[in-house]
């Protein structure tokens, strides 16, 4: 099991300082007292007047400025016939629908469409080649297509051909990186509130509804699983959300990413050392010690959140009790419950602390059963030297402080009809030890 598997995973000292040992990572954690009780949310920078239309022009990302992103993947529209999404759309088209959720390459991707090529002989889909060649032979699609070109020759290497001598044909040969895109961002519509009067008021998960979130979340799952299908090479699809600059965000406007990488992480080489040890580990190790410790925050039918131990950040865990693990695989009840409690703990949380949302899943090529899981990381406090030295972080908010912050919130929330239906709440949930039904003798 490892040399810290067998460690107290919470333990309080006579002093209030509350050491704590990740028993899936071996990551160890300590909270000293005095500290939790100071405000979290970052105070928002001087809110400036939003003048007629500039909601939808403010960012990069927002959708009267779509000529500033790449051609997109897909969108999901919502129509009077219910949400469906669309392929293949055109500039010409860019404002024929609303688009709620857009699909789009990274221009600047970190790992990149020649990684795959150089390193393994990579080669899109045809579905993907046509795309490009499409859109480059569209004449609005081409002046959008050298636009890009340009902003990222001038980044890398302005010696490039001006792509505007190009032919057609060659364009999309050289565009064809921007289509075929293993890093893909999920772009909400709004960036502010709707009826937003001032810069303050962003509009963040918490403040989408249960069934914008849904979709949201359902259209992340699909494009994971498009990533995966589109090259065999990739080994693990790392799914992510930064919520505001503190948290490595770009832009203060909604977004995920998703980026195909080459291999597994080395946390998720540890859990699976531990997985192999003991099959029922995410239940022993980390759920079950959070039901006897009272750190169940929420939970619905197929989901469960409680507040985790052992993380460098306060961290809220939001973990699928069902049996399938890959998380395009679950059935639209799943799917939606996971999408309620990410939901409800984000609007909890609040628009004004900075978070990373980190999605774990199990890879096709892993042979253990893993649940999928969804972590939000407050990023409240800053990394230093101490941390560096002895591997052993400061972490302000011990677990139990956690939920005690989230709970009278998610009943407000609640009360005001803002959160999902089927949600328990605290003392209210059924927090049923091995709830976790990914381990094959508890599906039984």
């Amino acid at each position: 099991m490892g040399e810290f598997a067998h460690r107290d995973p919470l333990r309080v000292m006579p002093d209030g300082t509350v050491k704590q040992v990740n028993l899936l990572t071996g990551v160890e954690v300590w909270t000293v007292p005095g500290r939790a009780d100071r405000p979290i949310s970052e105070p928002p920078a001087s809110p400036v007047s939003l003048g007629h239309g500039e909601a939808d022009r403010w960012c990069a990302f927002c959708p009267d400025r779509m000529a500033d992103t790449t051609p997109e993947k897909a969108r999901r529209v919502c129509t009077p016939n219910g949400w469906r999404t669309l392929y293949g759309v055109l500039p010409s088209q860019w404002h024929d629908t609303q688009a709620q959720f857009r699909r789009i390459p990274n221009l600047f991707a970190i790992v990149n469409y020649s990684f795959w090529t150089r390193n393994y002989g990579y080669h899109p889909p045809q579905s993907v080649l046509a795309r490009c060649a499409q859109y480059c032979a569209d004449p609005q699609g081409r002046k959008h297509v050298e636009s890009l070109l340009k902003i990222r020759k001038t980044a890398s290497s302005p010696a490039e051909v001006d792509p505007a001598r190009l032919s057609d044909a060659e364009l999309a040969q050289r565009a064809i990186g921007m289509f075929a895109s293993g890093h893909d961002v999920i772009v909400a519509r709004r960036h502010f509130v709707d009826g937003a009067t001032d810069s303050s008021q962003l509009a963040a998960s918490g403040t989408l509804t249960p069934k914008e979130h849904s979709e949201y979340i359902g259209f992340t799952v699909r494009a994971m699983q498009e990533l995966y299908e589109q090259n065999h090479h990739v080994r693990y699809v790392a799914v992510f959300q930064n919520w505001l600059r503190q948290a490595g965000a770009s832009f203060d406007h909604l977004h995920k990413q998703l980026v195909s990488i080459d291999e597994r992480s080395q946390e998720t080489e540890q859990e699976l050392v531990r997985l192999r040890a003991n099959p029922n580990a995410y239940n022993d190790l980390a759920l079950n010690v959070a039901i006897q410790q009272n750190l169940v925050i929420a939970e619905n039918s197929h989901a469960i959140a409680y507040a985790g131990f052992g993380h460098r950040f306060p961290t809220v865990e939001i973990v699928s009790k069902s049996p399938v693990c890959e998380p395009w695989l679950q059935n639209a009840a799943e799917q939606e419950a996971m999408s309620a409690l990410v939901h409800a703990c984000h609007a909890a949380t609040g628009i004004g602390v900075p978070c990373n949302e980190e999605w774990h899943h199990r890879a096709p090529d892993v042979d253990l059963p893993m649940p999928w899981r969804i972590n939000l990381k407050w990023r409240v406090s800053t990394l230093a030297g101490f941390e560096g030295g002895t591997k052993i972080y400061l972490n302000t908010l011990d677990p139990w402080h956690v939920r005690d912050r989230l709970v009278p919130r998610l009943h407000a929330l609640r009360d005001a009809g803002r959160l999902a239906t089927g949600l328990s709440i605290g003392e209210e949930c059924p927090a049923r030890y091995n709830s976790l039904r990914y381990n094959p003798v508890l599906q039984h």
